[in-house]
């Protein structure tokens, strides 16, 4: 999350029994707050599907290693991850999760959140939807699970890591975007390590953490790595030069 100028316009303002509900629009971007002191989504209304945020580029990094055939995003948002994934893949359907139905409606009204046959969305607490999907019924899940200022502690949690991990297809990927992120030496980061072959990391400028996990071992991939380039074509946003910033572990 970053610290908007307060300048925006406001496009639309709402708000349900967890607060307000605010739309700003500054030049090309438009961004979603729920208290106007962080963003909580922004797109480029030019291109609703382009991700804004580097955190939120960085999380779309995994496909550069497999190209998902269904994917989950906990904590919709704004549905910035969801209009992305929907543009560069596809034949990937795509489960979105959010607790408040409001702001659901307000990424369709405002944010263009796709609304097809290959996106569906749940109202629910992350958690629960966790626990309702099939074991291995998703090739990657997304974790953005944001309040009006602060990660939610879900993140945070190792049950929270056990139900991805049990959810996620034999060759799937979790990827989770930390304010702060774990201690390496702590017990989230060990359940990681005892759950997943391979662990990669990326530090945005704005010192947000998207951790990345595969199930599966796999390589760390170079920045020159030519399915980077193919993806640059179709979602650009920087994937050689990202990826060039991954590193292994913490």
């Amino acid at each position: 999350m970053l610290r908007p100028s307060l300048s925006g316009e406001l496009v639309h303002h709402t708000r349900d029994r967890m607060g307000p509900i605010m739309v700003l629009d500054y030049r090309r971007h438009r961004v979603l707050t729920f208290d106007s002191v962080f963003e909580q989504s922004k797109i480029d209304r030019r291109r609703p599907w382009l991700p804004v945020h580097e955190y939120n580029r960085a999380m779309l990094l995994p496909v550069a290693w497999r190209r998902p055939a269904r994917a989950v995003v906990l904590g919709v948002g704004g549905g910035t991850l969801v209009g992305a994934l929907h543009h560069l893949l596809p034949d990937c359907h795509i489960h979105g999760v959010d607790l408040r139905p409001e702001v659901v409606q307000v990424a369709r009204d405002f944010f263009s959140l796709p609304q097809t046959e290959r996106v569906r969305v749940t109202i629910a607490e992350a958690r629960q939807a966790l626990e309702d999907m099939p074991e291995g019924s998703t090739d990657l899940i997304l974790a953005d699970l944001y309040g009006a200022d602060r990660m939610s502690p879900a993140q945070s949690r190792r049950h929270f890591i056990e139900l991805c991990h049990r959810v996620l297809s034999d060759r799937g990927w979790l990827a989770v975007n930390y304010h702060r992120p774990p201690d390496p030496e702590g017990r989230l980061f060990r359940q990681l390590r005892q759950q997943f072959a391979s662990l990669f990391s990326y530090t945005s400028k704005s010192n947000n953490t998207v951790l990345l996990a595969s199930r599966q071992r796999v390589p760390l991939l170079p920045g020159t790595e030519p399915s980077l380039r193919s993806l640059e074509k179709t979602l650009p946003i920087a994937w050689p030069r990202m990826m060039a910033k991954v590193r292994e572990g913490l």
